[in-house]
């Protein structure tokens, strides 16, 4: 699964892009435990998951980018048959 993030530049709205595309729980808010929780308890999420056009989040948000990076990494940690991956491509529009 590929999810666009292009003009996502703010966290809350990167949590709902992920509630939405990745069918998360009507009680899923934007926070990093939640989306934590959900990763391991929704089980249609896909085995791998590209993320594309993150670049203008990660200048807006560099904070909640380096969590999602080691939530990403502690994730593929925990669950080493699922992977999130940032592609440097752009999705093309």
């Amino acid at each position: 699964m590929t999810l666009d993030l292009a003009g996502i530049t703010t966290k809350q709205a990167l949590h709902e892009l992920f509630k939405v595309q990745l069918g998360f729980p009507e009680w899923y808010g934007p926070s990093w435990d939640g989306f934590w929780d959900c990763l391991l308890s929704v089980e249609e999420v896909p085995n791998e998951i590209v993320l594309v056009n993150w670049q203008a989040f990660a200048q807006a948000c560099p904070k909640d980018m380096a969590i999602l990076r080691q939530v990403i990494q502690d994730f593929e940690a925990y669950q080493p048959i699922k992977r999130i991956i940032f592609s440097e491509t752009q999705a093309n529009s």
